[in-house]
């Protein structure tokens, strides 16, 4: 039953961006490439776990997908495009739908596909056809005559020719005919092949040459062993060659995943292979995922070796989730284990166990990044942690400080030690364009889940001296506002903040004419050894964030206060009204000198928190003042006037 819901909930398109493996919500093995309509089209296998009544230890598959992507970092699942249920010549419960291909000719897509008969024993292979590369597609009544084993592959040569290749007792390959669903010719032994073991065929042409690539095991099976395949590959002149055996282009698997099978494909001016690996299945080889390499060809057309590895290909947006485990470099006590070793798709996290540990993550493209920009991440640390964020290498310029200090009366509490958390710090440096990343470890053991860089959230609009009056907005609050750089004052808790505290701080006078002065925006004051400017703004939300504020301008945003003034124009006088206010922290609110609102304790930013006794405001000009201070938390506050019957006021401007 969970198999069946399994299948079901993949029916759905899904969106996975990923590294190595490209796939992260099924196995996908065996993957087939193809550039569809500028796309890259991965056509693979889809291993499951065997139902009951199926063989156990061997491979199980039912049905098959087709993913796409544009960028070879994001990959959507188009959903099931064929299934053992609806090839009308195959058993219904084979669990045999191996290795495919899918080509495009003459306005049709040709699927090419495994599967076991109803009748006899073996292997044949069949047609489905589609009008799209995602499909439907519509199978064949029978399978292609002449035709038995598994993996084919098509080849469509510059000349219009097709060729199909399978594996069965050796590799084999025939001429197609223009139909695409029968074979012109008999078919023929690849000759010119090492021997061993073989199967998995991928034929393609680059320039002048044609190249076989297939699976091959090199290793002998005397006295009981058990070698895993290579990829190796041959090259001829001709399609069906015959053959020059070149070598193996990828060595057998470290962790010795018995199968490997792959595919080649040029998208945007450089080649990629496609193949398999085993990882988020490491106990069971028989559940494989696919995975992406470049491609180095020498100048006389042989391959150079390729060695899989975790970053594999692709672009990472900084703007997205960056899998940091799947590090392009590492010092060699890096570790990475599995975020949960009963969901494995959930992947992986990496340990730097120690002051100078460091991972490197290559091309990662900052450009979508503005000014005001941060660096969020997921991480555990079992200490006091330390991670710099750096730019290309450990000794790199660094880009932001993540600091993981689990002490009692900090961001973080002790019984945090070991939990997975979310740590944020701000940018001091954002490099252009594409570069590489690297993370070094500057204090205890830290694991790192993943990160991603942040634009802000837009909360503030800079206006100018001669921009036009604003206006409260339909609720009534006041959004803009002359705000000063916050002032400096060390504060352990917001509990001192009594209305004898708050009184007697208030009257304090921290630059001239405080009470007094209308600021323009970058005026400049001096408080004692502070040069601190004005800046006048227009609030994207009801509420003034000063906690924003500060951040954005990257000054201290806890301990401090911070000071504001506005104009009010009445076009009318304003007759017993009252200024309602809330604040995080604690604040006073004057009215031309006048205080009319104090707002004292340790407080949340609440509508109307607070209100003023009545008021009256003559036709003319007013000037709106406030205080606000702020110990260890976040620093915000929203004002406006009611009228007798609490209703909010809007017929005035705002200079």
């Amino acid at each position: 039953m969970k198999e069946k819901l399994t299948l079901l909930l993949l029916a759905c398109p899904m969106i996975a961006a990923a590294q190595n493996p490209i796939i992260s919500d099924i196995f996908a093995a065996d993957p087939t490439a193809r550039v569809f309509n500028n796309k890259v089209y991965v056509y693979p296998s889809h291993d499951i776990l065997p139902p009951e009544g199926q063989r156990q230890d061997w491979f199980c598959m039912a049905d098959y997908h087709v993913f796409s992507s544009e960028n070879l970092t994001d990959w959507q699942d188009h959903g099931m495009i064929l299934s053992q249920e609806n090839v009308p010549w195959g058993k219904p419960d084979g669990y045999s739908m191996w290795a495919p291909d899918c080509v495009f000719k003459d306005g049709t897509y040709y699927f090419y596909f495994p599967n076991g008969p109803k009748e006899g024993r073996g292997f044949s292979v069949g047609v489905a056809t589609a009008k799209s590369p995602e499909g439907p597609f519509t199978c064949e009544p029978q399978p292609i005559r002449g035709v038995m084993g598994i993996d084919p592959c098509v080849l469509i040569d510059d000349d219009g020719q097709s060729y199909l290749y399978w594996s069965g007792m050796g590799i084999r390959g025939a001429k197609l005919k223009a139909n695409m669903k029968e074979l012109d010719d008999e078919p023929q032994v690849m000759e010119g092949l090492p021997d061993g073991f073989k199967e998995g065929p991928f034929a393609f042409r680059r320039g002048d040459w044609y190249y076989l690539t297939f699976p091959w095991v090199r290793g002998s099976t005397e006295n009981g062993a058990n070698p895993t395949e290579t990829l190796a590959y041959a090259m001829s002149k001709s399609p069906l060659g015959p053959w020059d055996f070149k070598g193996v282009f990828m060595a057998e698997h470290a962790n010795q995943c018995w199968t490997n099978h792959h595919s080649f494909v040029e998208y945007n001016g450089q080649w990629y292979l496609f193949y398999h690996h085993n990882d988020y299945s490491p106990r069971d080889d028989k559940r494989r995922s696919a995975c992406i390499e470049k491609v180095t060809f020498l100048k006389d057309g042989t391959i150079q070796e390729i060695k899989p590895t975790l970053r594999g290909v692709g672009m990472n947006l900084a703007t997205k989730p960056i899998e940091i485990d799947r590090y392009s470099e590492a010092s060699s006590d890096v570790a990475y284990t599995f975020n949960d070793s009963t969901d494995t798709f959930r992947g992986w996290n990496v340990t730097l166990p120690k002051r100078g540990s460091w991972v490197t993550y290559n091309e990662v493209d900052f450009s979508g990044l503005t000014a005001s920009s941060y660096v969020t991440a997921k991480v555990k640390a079992e200490g006091n942690g330390e991670l710099f964020v750096r730019e290309s290498s450990p000794k790199g310029k660094i880009l932001a400080r993540l600091n993981i200090q689990v002490i009692s009366d900090g961001q973080f509490r002790r019984d945090q030690r070991g939990q997975w958390i979310q740590v944020t710090a701000p940018l001091t440096y954002i490099p252009k364009g594409v570069c590489n990343l690297c993370l070094t470890c500057e204090g205890e053991s830290t694991s790192i889940d993943w990160l991603q860089f942040k634009n802000r959230e837009k909360y503030f609009t800079p206006t100018s001296a001669d921009a036009a009056p604003a206006r409260p907005d339909a609720d009534g609050f006041i959004r803009r506002w002359t705000v000063l750089e916050p002032i400096e004052k060390p504060i352990r808790s917001n509990t001192v903040f009594t209305d004898s505290y708050l009184r007697e701080a208030f009257s304090q006078t921290y630059f001239k004419d405080q009470m007094t002065m209308v600021p323009n925006d970058g005026q400049k004051v001096k408080v004692g050894k502070q040069t601190l400017a004005w800046h006048k703004l227009d609030c994207d939300r009801f509420n003034l964030k000063l906690f924003r504020f500060a951040d954005l301008l990257k000054k201290p945003t806890y301990g401090v206060f911070f000071w504001g003034v506005t104009v009010i124009d009445c076009k009318e006088d304003l007759n017993h009204i009252r200024l309602a206010a809330g604040s995080n922290g604690a604040s006073m609110f004057w009215l031309d000198g006048k205080e009319v609102l104090l707002l004292s304790g340790d407080r949340r930013m609440v509508k109307d928190d607070g209100m003023s006794a009545r008021l009256t405001l003559a036709k003319g000009q007013h000037t709106l003042r406030f205080a606000v201070i702020n110990g260890p938390g976040m620093s915000d506050l929203c004002v406006r006037f009611l009228n007798e019957n609490n209703q909010p006021i809007t017929n005035y401007e705002i200079r």
